[in-house]
C-alpha cells in the first residue's frame, strides 16, 4: 500500500533548477533508499515533504489524503519526522533536553517541569532501541558520533509513520551502524517506512527493500535492491561507467616535509611520531574516538599539544592556532563541516576565501578582483555545482559545501594538507575527483595527511597507513602489505602481531 505519493514535483532556487518533474512513492513498512551525487535533488525532494520548500508545481498525499505541509512543525503533526545531514542540535543542553526538545509538557505538572521525568524517558527509549548515551551529558561534551544517535533518537521518539535519514550513519562507527540497523528494521516492522540517503553504497543493499535513483534533479528510475548490482547502481548514479574508485596514482617520494615527534595530550593522545613526504599520502584509520582528530587537532592548532615537537621542512612549526598553522603552510579540512567549516549566513565566494584574506590585502583593503577569480577557478577545478560564486552556501548540497571547505584549504597554498573525512556524504562521483585531485596534488609535490573512517578509501588511496587506538599509533604499514582484516584487528587491539616499530623515518 502506498503510504506517500508525489507526482510532477518542481522547484527552482534563482537560476537553478533542483528538481524537474519529479513522481515518488513510498510503500508502507519499507525502506526506501534515495542515491544519487551531490545536488541531484535527493535533500531538495525531502525538504518539499517537510514544507521547509513548498514546490513550484506538483502535489503529494499522505495516506491517500492530499498532503501540502506548512513547515517541518506541520509535517511533524502530520506523521513525518528526519536526521539531517548536518546536526541540529543544541550544545549547551543535555542528550536527554536534546531528544524531547519542544516537548517540556510531557514531563510537566502543574506549570512545574520536571527534568527527570525526561531523564528517565530517555533512558527507556535508549534501553529499548540499543542506544549507548548517557541522558545527562551535554551534547557540547559529545563526539560527533554521539551526536548524530542522539540526532536518531529524537527523530525515533516521535513515532512518526515515516522517518526521513539524510546520511545517518556518516559518523557513526561499526557498532553504531549495527544499533541504526537494528532500528531500522524495528521500525519497517512495525509498520514504519523509512527513507533512507547514503553515498555508502553498500548500505542501500545491506538495509533497503527499493532505491530511487535521481539525477539532476530529475528521477531517473526506481528498483528493486534484489534486481540491481552495485556496478548498475554506480553506473545510474553517475549517468556514467566509474571504473576505478580509488584511482591512486604512484607519485615519487620526495623530501621529507612534516615531522612530528612524541607529541601529546593529556587524556586523548601519548607519544605520536611520523613524517610525511612530498608527494606522499598518509593515511591514519581507527575506530571513532581513537585520537586520529584529536592528534590532527593538536599539529593545526585548534587544540594545541602539550608537548612534543612538529616541525615542517626542518624547521619548528609548532601552532597554538589555526592561523599559525597556515603561516607555516599546513591547511586543514576538520570532519566537523557545520560547527568548524562552513559559515551559514555567507556565500560561496566568501566561504572560499576567508581563511587567506592575508595573503590578498593590500595595506588595509581586499583585492576583491583576485578574490573572485581565485574563487571562480577553485570553483571550476574542483566542480563545484553552483550557479556562481555569490549564490548562498546553504543553497548548495552537504558534498559541494565539503567541495568549498576543500577550496578553501588549497587557496592557502599550504605545503602540508590535512583531509579529515574529506568524502563524507559525498556522492560517488564527486569522490572520484576529490581523489584525482589528491593525486594531483601529489605530484606537485604536496604532503598530504588523509583520516578516513571508510577503510577501503584509506586503504586505496594512501602510501603509507598508520594504525590509531586508544591516543596511540599502534600499527604503521606500507601500502598493499596489509589486510583490512588485520587493520580492523589492530583497530580493536586483537592483534598479537601488531607492527609498531616502522619509525618516523619510514
Amino acid at each position: 500500500m502506498k503510504l506517500l505519493e508525489a507526482k510532477g514535483i518542481n522547484k527552482r532556487f534563482y537560476s537553478t533548477c533542483a528538481l524537474s518533474d519529479v513522481d515518488f512513492d513510498l510503500e508502507e513498512g519499507e525502506v526506501l533508499a534515495l542515491a544519487g551525487e551531490n545536488g541531484a535533488g535527493k535533500s531538495t525532494m525531502m525538504n518539499v515533504l517537510l514544507g521547509i520548500h513548498r514546490p513550484d508545481e506538483g502535489a503529494m498525499t499522505l495516506a491517500g489524503r492530499p498532503y501540502a505541509p506548512k513547515g517541518p512543525h506541520d509535517a511533524l503533526q502530520q506523521g513525518i519526522s528526519m536526521i539531517h545531514q548536518e546536526l541540529r542540535l543544541v550544545p549547551s543542553m543535555t542528550v536527554a533536553d536534546n531528544v524531547w526538545i519542544g516537548r517540556v509538557k510531557n514531563f510537566s505538572s502543574g506549570g512545574i517541569y520536571f527534568p527527570e521525568r525526561c531523564v528517565e524517558a530517555s533512558r527507556k527509549l535508549f534501553e529499548e532501541y540499543g542506544i549507548e548515551l548517557n541522558p545527562k551529558e551535554r551534547v557540547a561534551n559529545l563526539s560527533v558520533a554521539q551526536m548524530q544517535m542522539v540526532e536518531i533518537a529524537r527523530a525515533v521518539s516521535y513515532d512518526s509513520k515515516i522517518v526521513i535519514m539524510d546520511e545517518p550513519t556518516s559518523a557513526l562507527s561499526d557498532k553504531e551502524v549495527e544499533v541504526l540497523y537494528k532500528i531500522i528494521r524495528r521500525l519497517s516492522a512495525a509498520g514504519k517506512s523509512i527513507i533512507f540517503i547514503s553515498h555508502k553504497l553498500e548500505e542501500v543493499f545491506e538495509i533497503a527493500d527499493r532505491v530511487t535513483i535521481f539525477r539532476d534533479g530529475r528521477k531517473i528510475s526506481t528498483q528493486r535492491v534484489a534486481d540491481i548490482t552495485m556496478t548498475d547502481l554506480i553506473n545510474g548514479i553517475a549517468g556514467r561507467e566509474v571504473k576505478d574508485l580509488y584511482p591512486k596514482l604512484d607519485v615519487p617520494r620526495g623530501e621529507k616535509v612534516l615531522e612530528v615527534r612524541g607529541i601529546s595530550k593529556a587524556g586523548t593522545f601519548s607519544d605520536i611520531s611520523f613524517d610525511v613526504h612530498a608527494g606522499e599520502i598518509v593515511g591514519f584509520c581507527g575506530l571513532v574516538g581513537a585520537g586520529r582528530t584529536e592528534i590532527m587537532n593538536g599539529i593545526y592548532g585548534i587544540d594545541p599539544i602539550d608537548s612534543g615537537e612538529v616541525l615542517l621542512e626542518g624547521r619548528p612549526a609548532l601552532s597554538r592556532t589555526p592561523r599559525q598553522a597556515l603561516d607555516h603552510g599546513i591547511a586543514m579540512v576538520t570532519e566537523d563541516r557545520l560547527r568548524r567549516g562552513v559559515i551559514v549566513k555567507m556565500n560561496v565566494k566568501l566561504n572560499m576565501t576567508l581563511a587567506y584574506f592575508y595573503k590578498i590585502c593590500r595595506g588595509t583593503f581586499i583585492d576583491r578582483r583576485r578574490e573572485t577569480r581565485d574563487a571562480s577557478d577553485m570553483i571550476k577545478t574542483l566542480r563545484v555545482k553552483t550557479a556562481g560564486p555569490e549564490m548562498p552556501i546553504w543553497s548548495l548540497s552537504g558534498g559541494n559545501q565539503q567541495k568549498v571547505m576543500v577550496g578553501r584549504a588549497l587557496l592557502t597554498r599550504p605545503k602540508v594538507l590535512i583531509l579529515d573525512e574529506p568524502t563524507r556524504g559525498v556522492d560517488v562521483g564527486a569522490k572520484s575527483e576529490i581523489y584525482q585531485y589528491c593525486n594531483q596534488l601529489a605530484k606537485e609535490g604536496m604532503a598530504i595527511i588523509l583520516i578516513s573512517s571508510d577503510l577501503p578509501e584509506v586503504m586505496g588511496m594512501s602510501d603509507r597507513l598508520l594504525v590509531v587506538r586508544e591516543g596511540r599509533i599502534v600499527g604503521r604499514h606500507s601500502r598493499g602489505e596489509a589486510t583490512a582484516e588485520q587493520l580492523m584487528a589492530e583497530m580493536f587491539g586483537l592483534s598479537s602481531t601488531t607492527q609498531n616499530t616502522e619509525g618516523s623515518s619510514k
